[in-house]
């Protein structure tokens, strides 16, 4: 029996800038048994996946697993350009934590009433690899109110923050500062891999990241993990 996963949200869903944990989810199973399908969009917000949940509605899967809030978190971030991307991504409002928790509400609430999925919330990647910087305390901060959202709203709470975190105190890595990745240095990571014909991993490396190629999208090591968590919280419990 085939175990349908839609995963909605942004560009690590997407995976054209990370390492897609899509592929590693089904690679945890027999070949067939689990076939996810991907809803990620690049750059989107919360609000965003809010206003593009039809398809998913209309031919519901049996597992639902939602990975949002990094472009949120960032946008709380001095330095990251929140004008340009409101302007790209059409928001009506300036992102911030309360109108972040709002739409993540509304997602799950849409979802919990047309499908009768399994769905599970996962908390942030880390952002960056200094836990003390402002990056990684702003994806905690957005993480605590996804699992209050997790739980307000009945679902499963998938800590892929708390996971990372372990693994970046296991492996302490070099505290490599923070730097907000501009589309320009994004789309010049996409040339290195597409063009050149670099792994991701080989860009994280060299750059001394541990879970990320730019501090932000998931090397090999980084997707791993949300595959990790979703398998263990989540499928176990739609078997």
């Amino acid at each position: 029996m085939t175990t349908r996963v839609a995963c909605l949200g942004d560009s690590l869903t997407r995976a054209q800038f990370s390492v897609d944990y899509l592929d590693l989810l089904a690679r945890l199973h027999p070949p067939g048994e689990v076939r996810p399908a991907r809803f990620g969009v690049n750059g989107d917000f919360a609000y965003n996946l809010l206003q593009r949940l039809d398809t998913v509605a209309a031919n519901p899967p049996d597992v639902i697993t939602v990975l949002i809030g990094t472009n949120d978190a960032r946008a709380s971030l001095a330095g990251y350009p929140v004008e340009q991307a409101m302007k790209r991504k059409r928001l009506p409002a300036r992102p911030s934590a309360g109108w972040f928790q709002e739409c993540l509400e509304a997602v799950l609430a849409r979802l919990r009433a047309e499908t009768d999925a399994t769905i599970g919330l996962l908390s942030l990647p880390v952002l960056g690899q200094r836990l003390d910087g402002p990056a990684a305390q702003a994806s905690q901060a957005y993480s605590s109110l996804i699992s209050e959202v997790a739980a307000d709203s009945e679902v499963a709470y998938l800590p892929l923050h708390e996971r990372q975190i372990e693994e970046l105190r296991r492996t302490d890595p070099p505290p490599v500062p923070y730097k907000e990745a501009t589309p320009a240095a994004t789309i010049g990571v996409l040339v290195q891999h597409a063009v050149l014909r670099r792994s991701l991993d080989a860009i994280a490396r060299g750059r001394g990241l541990v879970l990320t190629t730019d501090h932000i999208h998931q090397n090999s090591r980084g997707a791993a993990l949300v595959a990790e968590v979703i398998d263990t919280g989540l499928l176990a419990r739609s078997g």
